[in-house]
């Protein structure tokens, strides 16, 4: 390996609630891109690539995204740079990594193929370079962020019960919540608006729709009890 030269990349872990098929809960995944080339060639890896000359890193992270699964997520952060020297074994590749998060109806668009499928974020093979560690701390991050923030917004739309909100945290969280204890601390956070709205086409008394209040900001000590 030349030690004189580096590469920057970026590298994005993108997150979806999928359910395997018609009556089964949704679950956390993420696609993966089957590598082409070496090194690891044929292994599993997080979609990205290099980082051309005069493009940012965000410009780069969507762009990779829209090349090789056609998602265009609205919610795009940068999450964390992974640079260990021998992550690459044949050149020095620094990774500016992003997370982003989509609605299944988003996920579904997602280009799909014999080079890019989806899996399962908590039972993933052995995939290329150290994407593996990098998942793991995209998935620490995640479930911490859902414990104090708005996040759990992004799988959602605009307007949403409080029951697909909690399916979101339980989905994320992976534990079961009670049901009546979740919508007191919600509706007690004030992070969430009634509207006149209800959901219709159950066969049961429809749900009232709710959103989110654009003029709270949650804390540490969020609506879920964080201590």
């Amino acid at each position: 390996m030349n030690a004189q030269q580096l590469t920057l990349a970026v590298s994005t872990v993108i997150f979806a609630l999928r359910a395997d098929g018609e009556g089964t809960a949704a679950s956390l995944r993420i696609p993966l891109v089957r590598r082409i080339r070496g090194p690891f060639e044929g292994r599993w890896a997080l979609p990205g690539g290099p980082v051309e000359a005069r493009e940012n890193l965000s410009a780069a992270a969507a762009r990779s995204l829209r090349e090789t699964t056609a998602l265009e997520p609205n919610y795009l952060e940068q999450l964390y740079a992974f640079g260990d020297v021998d992550r690459s074994p044949d050149q020095r590749v620094v990774s500016v990594v992003y997370w982003a998060l989509v609605r299944s109806e988003q996920a579904d668009i997602a280009t799909e193929g014999e080079n890019v499928r989806w899996f399962s974020a908590d039972e993933l093979p052995e995939l290329a370079f150290d994407h593996n560690l990098i998942v793991d701390y995209a998935l620490w991050r995640l479930r911490t962020k859902m414990e104090y923030s708005r996040i759990a917004h992004a799988f959602l739309g605009e307007t949403f019960t409080l029951a697909e909100l909690r399916q979101v945290h339980e989905a994320v969280l992976r534990k079961a919540l009670d049901p009546a204890n979740f919508r007191r601390q919600i509706e007690a956070s004030k992070a969430v608006i009634a509207t006149e709205q209800q959901l219709t086409g159950g066969r049961h008394r429809p749900p009232r729709l709710y959103r989110y209040n654009a003029s709270v900001e949650l804390t540490d000590n969020g609506p879920l009890g964080r201590p």
